[in-house]
Parts: C-alpha cells; structure tokens; sequence
C-alpha cells in the first residue's frame, strides 16, 4: 500500500477508536441504562465528554474530504511526495488534535486543526 493510501487507512482508524472517549465517558456519568436505550432525554455530558464528542464529530466533518482528496490525489498525481506530505500532516495533527480539545487547551487545539487543514491544501494543489 502507498503511504498516501497508508496515512488514510489510520486516519479511518483514528475516528473509529475516537469514539471510545465519549463511549466510555458517558457509561461513566449516564450509565448503562440510558446509554443502551434510546436516548430521548439524555443528561448534559460532563465537559471533557462534550469536548471528546466534539472532536469526533469535526473528525467526522472532515474524514470524507480528506479521503475524497486523498483518492484523486492517488489517481492522478500517483507516488507525489507533497500529497504524501499533507497526508501526514493531516494524519498527525488529528492524532494530537483529540487529547489536547479533550483536555481543554483552546489555542492550541485551533493551531493544531489549522495543521490539518493546511495538509488538505497541500493535496488539493497537487490535483489542481
């Protein structure tokens, strides 16, 4: 497998683990009970649950059109080392990007998201 395809294979596995943050977290604070039913009158989530559910839901926003990207990219400019680049950017800014918005650290978790945006960029340009 090529690394551009690679660094898109963890990004896929990255937002299906990132859903374990706000699985367990919110067992934890709602319990079983509401977590399996059918969630019509849930509790507010604990801040660090928010924040985790967030983080996987911008991942969500974001996954298809980095995969989208990275697909054309692979069609039309195969074995290009600034799509490989901003495959990695993405890849490893969204890896720090789910502790540091779980945690809380505000400024950096923006710095970090603008990283992975800036690796989408860089695909883009090499398909355009």
């Amino acid at each position: 497998m090529t690394p551009d395809l690679t660094y898109l294979v963890w990004s896929a596995v990255l937002a299906l683990l990132q859903v374990l943050p706000t699985t367990v977290g919110r067992q934890f604070t709602w319990g079983l009970p509401v977590l399996v039913g059918n969630r019509e009158n849930t509790p507010e989530d604990v801040p660090w649950v928010g924040r985790s559910d967030r983080a996987y839901r911008n991942m969500m926003d974001f996954l298809p059109i980095f995969a989208i990207l990275v697909l054309v990219a692979h069609m039309v400019a195969p074995g290009n080392g600034q799509v490989v680049l901003g495959a990695e950017l993405f890849f490893w800014a969204r890896l720090v990007y789910v502790p540091v918005y779980i945690i809380g650290i505000t400024w950096a978790r923006t710095l970090i998201w603008a990283v992975s945006i800036v690796g989408m960029v860089i695909i883009l340009l090499q398909i355009l």
